[in-house]
């Protein structure tokens, strides 16, 4: 069971921030492609950002492109989400977890549990 640790949530105001750090407790990140996810209160999880294992072949969703910034440092084996340009419409709980990478394409399909996230709210 992959277990993952997500850090790096706060209150910011609208226009500002964040970035999100996403671990690996006791396993290589190396091999793995990567996703961010996020539950906003009463919705179901939704991918925000994929990165293949290699580091090299981020994606975003069209809604999320130009404001939310995935990265992964393989030497580090943490996975970075960067925020910018918050909106209060991104306050959710955010999560990471490994995704299945075909041909270079995130299939945004979470695999394994949930861990405990981040929570990110965007309030002034």
């Amino acid at each position: 069971q992959l277990q993952f640790v997500e850090s790096g949530g706060g209150l910011v105001q609208p226009g500002g921030s964040l970035r999100l750090s996403c671990a690996a407790s006791g396993f290589s990140l190396a091999p793995l492609g990567i996703g961010w996810f996020r539950q906003a209160p009463g919705k179901e999880h939704k991918g925000v950002a994929c990165v293949d294992p290699s580091g090299n072949r981020p994606q975003h969703p069209d809604s999320i492109k130009g404001r939310f910034f995935i990265s992964k440092d393989n030497a580090k084996n943490t996975v970075y989400l960067q925020m910018n340009n918050l909106k209060p419409e991104d306050t959710a709980v955010y999560y990471c977890a490994s995704v299945e990478v075909l041909f270079g394409v995130c299939m945004f399909n979470p695999r394994g549990s949930w861990g405990r996230g981040t929570q990110v709210t965007v309030s002034s």
